[in-house]
C-alpha cells in the first residue's frame, strides 16, 4: 500500500510517536511518501529502513498514494485538503496537538487506527467543501475551503459592513469585525467560537456568523448548501482581509464575492468505532462534571 506522511511542525516530544508510524509502515511492507518540508525537518531524526518517495505537490501524489495520514492538528488537515483536492485519496488525521476535532486519532489509538486502514475496515466520511468565485482572481487554484471563508476588517480602528445576498436576496448588512461562511465541518471551528451553531457532517447546510456584530439582535444563519452567496463588503478602510481556511488575501471594496458549493468533497477516514457524536462528546467534555 502506498502512504503518504504529511505534516507541517514536528514535535521533539512526539519523535517517539512518529518513529513508531514509520516502523509500523515499514513492517507490513507499505511504500511510505513523505513531503518535502516534512521530510527535510525529520532528517537525522527517523530512521528508515527503505527509500522514502518525496512529494510537493498535488501533481506529484494524484493517482498514485492508497492513503494520505495527516499528522498534526486540524489545521495540518486544512493544508492536506491543498494536497489531496479531488483525487479522492482518504484522509487520516493523526491528532499530534490537543483539541483535533478532524485529526481524531489520538497518540494511543495509532498502531490501531493503522492496522485498520490496512484491512480496510473503515468508513468514508465525505465532506462538502466550499469554493470563492470573485470578481478579481483570489487564492490562484486554491480557491476553496473546507472549514470556512471568512471577511475580516484589517485594520483595529472601525467596524466593516458586509451585505450579503442569497440567491440574488437581500438578507442583511452585517455591522461587525466580519463575516463567517462555513460547512458543517467548519462549525466546530471559528464559526462556534463566535456562537454559531454545530452542524453534523452530511448535513447539506451553509452557516452565516457574524463576527462581534454591533447589531445584538443578529444571530448565526443556517441556509441550504445549494445557495449562492454574494457579500460585498465596504467601511471606512480602503482594504479588507478575506481567508480560506489558513489562506489570506487583502481586498477593497470594489471586489465582490461569491461563496458556493464545491464541485468536489473530500474523504475523511473515520474509524469504525467512533462517530462524530463521540468526538464531540469527548472533545467537548459534556455530560463532564467533577461534581459526579
Amino acid at each position: 500500500m502506498q502512504i503518504a506522511l504529511f505534516g507541517i511542525e514536528v514535535y521533539d516530544k512526539s519523535l517517539k510517536v512518529y518513529q513508531q508510524i514509520v516502523d509500523k509502515l515499514e513492517r507490513e511492507h507499505c511504500r511510505i511518501w513523505m513531503n518535502e518540508d516534512f521530510h527535510q525537518k525529520m532528517h537525522g531524526r527517523l530512521q528508515f529502513k527503505n527509500e522514502v518517495k518525496l512529494f510537493s505537490s498535488y501533481k506529484d501524489i494524484k493517482g498514485k498514494i492508497d492513503v494520505f495520514f495527516s499528522i498534526g492538528g486540524d489545521g495540518t488537515i486544512l493544508e492536506s485538503v491543498t494536497y489531496v483536492r479531488d483525487s479522492g485519496i482518504p484522509i487520516l488525521g493523526i491528532n499530534m496537538g490537543r483539541l483535533g476535532f478532524l485529526s481524531s486519532v489520538s497518540r494511543d489509538e495509532i498502531i490501531g487506527a493503522i492496522d485498520e486502514v490496512l484491512k480496510n475496515n473503515y468508513i468514508l466520511n465525505k465532506r462538502t467543501l466550499l469554493k470563492l468565485t470573485a470578481s478579481e482572481e483570489l487564492f490562484g487554484d486554491l480557491n476553496f475551503a473546507l472549514n470556512e471563508l471568512t471577511v475580516h476588517k484589517k485594520d483595529n480602528l472601525s467596524m466593516i459592513v458586509v451585505h450579503v445576498y442569497i440567491n440574488d436576496q437581500f438578507l442583511n448588512s452585517y455591522w461587525s469585525d466580519g463575516l463567517i461562511v462555513s460547512t458543517p465541518t467548519g462549525s466546530t471551528g471559528y464559526s462556534l467560537s463566535v456562537g454559531g451553531p454545530i452542524v453534523a457532517p452530511g448535513s447539506e447546510n451553509f452557516i452565516i456568523s457574524p463576527i462581534a456584530t454591533h447589531n445584538l439582535t443578529v444571530r448565526p444563519f443556517v441556509i441550504p448548501d445549494n445557495s449562492v452567496i454574494k457579500l460585498k463588503v465596504s467601511g471606512r478602510s480602503q482594504s479588507f482581509m478575506v481567508g480560506l481556511d489558513s489562506r489570506f488575501e487583502t481586498i477593497d471594496s470594489s471586489i465582490e464575492l461569491q461563496v458556493s458549493k464545491c464541485d468536489f468533497s473530500i474523504n475523511l477516514i473515520q474509524m469504525s468505532n467512533r462517530s462524530f457524536y463521540d468526538t464531540i462528546r469527548e472533545k467537548l467534555k459534556w455530560g463532564v462534571d467533577v461534581r459526579n
